[in-house]
């Protein structure tokens, strides 16, 4: 109930400024609902794109390591 309000309340200011050309409103509009998207990003703590990339470079980084000292482990104990 209260996000509808919400809405509707920014369009009533909207009307009573006097936007009434449809590229003004649709474009503040589109900027409501881009500032609500960013707002619940903020809140759910998600990474960017550029943020998930490098994860996964540096995952797979260890992963190669982990298994480099795995056959190294199975190594030593075949010799013994």
């Amino acid at each position: 109930m209260s996000k509808s309000k919400f809405i509707i309340d920014k369009l009533g200011k909207l009307f009573e400024q006097g936007l009434v050309s449809y590229k003004d409103l649709s474009s503040e509009i589109l900027n409501i609902l881009r500032s609500k998207r960013d707002e619940i990003i903020f809140k759910m703590k998600l990474t960017s794109k550029e943020e998930t990339e490098v994860i996964i470079k540096r995952i797979e980084k260890i992963e190669k390591k982990i298994d480099k000292l795995e056959k190294n482990n199975s190594k030593k104990k075949s010799k013994r």
